[in-house]
């Protein structure tokens, strides 16, 4: 029977793939950094401890959910944020490597400096402009190194069970008839729901390497927060406003891609999956809530 080891299983996407396998004909290790009911402790930046459980549970797949994502902390903190997005990858690729496992890494947009006017292809050469982003392509690097059986998977705008701009908006809906948005990022909000369901589809196969993995269509936060509002039934006014303009009431440590449009370019490529579009995926999970 297979195995499947996941990391950062109490996040948005480990979350979401305990819904998408539910029925699998599998072992699933789940693990976190603290220990709770149906999860492991593992601490991913300890070598010996990732080895060590490797060694033991002998997974035939890992998936790296995994990653310090708080964008401005990772500005002050970016030894740690190198520690778990970086070394953290390394070491579950070296294991992966030793137990002959393959490994699924989730990476992100941030690996470019969005500074593209078109949507990016997998072939495009990254080119941080954050500590998030610099690490988080440290760490797609030790995969490449490390892991000779890999799958890179970059993703945007996430949302799912757990802390993210859909719950915030409906949050602050509760108490402001107007919002200001930012309209000039844009970016494919994209459900970690439609992610696992990508994670389950390229997982069984051989189709190793680098993949843009975003649901399709493009739209701005302040365009993704009327669609949020719409679907939700709320009267909220969202004002488009400039980055710029909304730093000098909301001051941010680390920058935004002004344009994080990722192209899934690799599954037309080799196949004939599609992610939903945009819409559709908030469609679904806002019914779902």
């Amino acid at each position: 029977m297979k195995k499947i080891l996941i990391t950062g299983a109490n996040g948005q996407l480990g979350r979401a793939l305990d819904l998408e396998y539910q029925g699998e004909d599998a072992v699933f290790i789940r693990t976190d950094v603290a220990e709770s009911q149906g999860i492991t402790a593992l601490d991913i930046t300890r070598t010996e401890e990732v080895l060590s459980l490797a060694r033991k549970e002998r997974p035939d797949v890992i998936i790296n959910c995994a990653a310090h994502t708080n964008v401005d902390k990772c500005e002050i903190q970016e030894d740690l944020a190198y520690k778990i997005n970086a070394i953290g990858a390394r070491n579950l690729s070296i294991a992966a490597t030793e137990i002959n496992a393959k490994l699924i890494q989730v990476s992100t947009d941030y690996v470019f400096s969005g500074d593209a006017s078109e949507p990016i292809t997998e072939f495009a050469q990254p080119g941080p402009v954050s500590a998030y982003g610099r690490t988080k392509y440290a760490g797609e690097e030790f995969v490449k190194e490390f892991s000779w059986k890999h799958f890179i998977l970059r993703t945007a705008w996430l949302y799912g069970d757990g802390h993210n701009f859909v719950k915030t908006m409906l949050k602050l809906s509760e108490t402001h008839d107007t919002l200001n948005v930012v309209k000039d990022q844009l970016g494919s909000p994209t459900s970690a729901t439609e992610l696992a369901r990508l994670i389950h589809y390229l997982e069984p196969t051989e189709s190793y390497g680098v993949y843009h993995a975003t649901c399709e269509g493009i739209c701005s936060w302040a365009d993704f927060a009327e669609a949020i509002f719409q679907k939700a039934g709320k009267k909220v006014t969202v004002n488009h406003v400039t980055t710029e303009e909304y730093m000098k009431i909301n001051p941010q440590s680390a920058r935004r891609p002004a344009y994080s449009v990722l192209d899934n370019y690799m599954l037309r490529l080799t196949g004939d999956y599609r992610m939903k579009p945009w819409e559709a995926a908030l469609e679904e999970y806002m019914q779902s809530l």
